[in-house]
């Protein structure tokens, strides 16, 4: 499988994944991206096929239009988002690029739309958790009930050694693991989900 991770302008990350048989390839996030991301593809020949969102901020979005219209791909986005898209996933959802299958987790809290990417021991995390903290929730529609439930009853039940790929660089690496934030990442300390709204409104 090729994975690329790319920043080219600003914090924000995007996603390259490819199945290198096939040549099928998705992007995740293009964001302010889309000149590195075309660059890779015509590089390496992929056929791009899908455009997934994290979830519908704009600075994730960004180059959606752009690159749909140049490769004719599908834009991918949980049933919830609001932006204009071809295909609606909802959690345990699954979508297929050659033979790599990327799983879908609704993990809302950061929005009700944000959703997490489940590809071959790597999980993108758009903005639910970050390297060393987690998504804010008070902005519109933001919720510290559904973070807790999205961090500690569906990415923290996952293997510590899968590794996190984030939709910002906010911490001292570009990427984790689940075990690694398990142990150091103050924002998944245990808490009891009345602790941590209180421990949200506080951060």
């Amino acid at each position: 499988m090729f994975f690329r991770q790319i920043k080219h302008h600003g914090d924000n990350f995007s996603y390259v994944i490819a199945d290198e048989t096939t040549r099928e390839a998705a992007v995740i996030d293009p964001s302010f991206n889309t000149e590195a991301i075309i660059q890779i593809i015509k590089t390496h020949n992929f056929q791009l096929k899908y455009i997934i969102n994290t979830h519908g901020h704009v600075d994730h979005t960004a180059g959606n239009q752009q690159l749909q219209k140049m490769f004719n791909a599908k834009i991918v986005a949980h049933k919830k988002s609001k932006i204009n898209k071809h295909i609606s996933v909802e959690d345990g959802d699954s979508l297929k690029i050659g033979k790599t299958t990327i799983k879908f987790i609704h993990t809302p809290g950061h929005t009700p739309d944000s959703i997490c990417l489940l590809v071959n021991g790597k999980l993108l995390t758009g903005d639910t958790l970050f390297v060393g903290e987690c998504g804010r929730i008070d902005l519109p529609d933001g919720s510290a009930e559904d973070m807790y439930n999205s961090l500690f009853n569906k990415i923290l039940k996952l293997n510590d050694e899968i590794e996190v790929y984030p939709g910002h660089d906010y911490g001292e690496h570009p990427y984790s693991t689940i075990g690694k934030e398990r142990r150091t990442n103050y924002t998944l300390e245990k808490r009891t989900l009345e602790e941590f709204i209180e421990f949200m409104k506080q951060s």
